[in-house]
């Protein structure tokens, strides 16, 4: 099994949303996405990759074909030091289970550390989602806390409670 990690053009956008189910939608999107909105999206995504600014995301690429997203983002300021760098993850369902997201998590710390993005990478996860807290696990960070969010909310208004799990870099 091959696992690259390569930037997301408009062309990938409909083998993305294709890719999509209700897990994504439940832990990471919050909705389904549209190939025109989807396309933009990535757009910004390399725009801000070209500037060096804010939120990238690439895709991860399983023996030649898209099956996920990985991002990264920065300057969250939700829950996490400044020098940490906020990463999320959806691998398309008929990749699941593979060690398609440890190995992804993987690879964007590498980018991270090469491009010598922050101190430490942080994975904030409902404590629910038992698959993205095995990747967490799987991948070497360590939980450091619970918090409540102070930006990402429950359908019923309550803040989202996060797992936070945290890598040196």
């Amino acid at each position: 099994m091959t696992i690259e990690l390569k930037p997301l053009t408009a062309a990938d956008a409909e083998a993305h949303c294709a890719g999509e189910d209700e897990l994504t939608v439940r832990w990471l999107t919050g909705g389904y996405g549209d190939v025109e909105g989807t396309a933009g999206y990535f757009e910004e995504l390399a725009a801000n990759a070209a500037a060096g600014v804010g939120k990238r995301g690439l895709g991860i690429w399983k023996d030649g074909r898209l099956c996920g997203y990985v991002d990264y983002t920065p300057d969250l300021a939700d829950g996490i030091e400044p020098d940490d760098v906020a990463l999320a993850y959806g691998v398309h369902p008929w990749a699941r289970g593979q060690g398609v997201a440890v190995e992804a998590v993987r690879l964007i710390c590498d980018v991270l550390r090469a491009d010598v993005v922050g101190k430490r990478a942080a994975i904030r996860v409902e404590p629910e989602n038992t698959a993205s807290v095995r990747v967490a696990q799987k991948a070497g960070f360590r939980y450091v806390r619970d918090y409540p969010s102070s930006r990402d909310t429950q359908p019923d208004g309550t803040p989202t409670i996060f797992s936070l799990y945290l890598l040196d870099l």
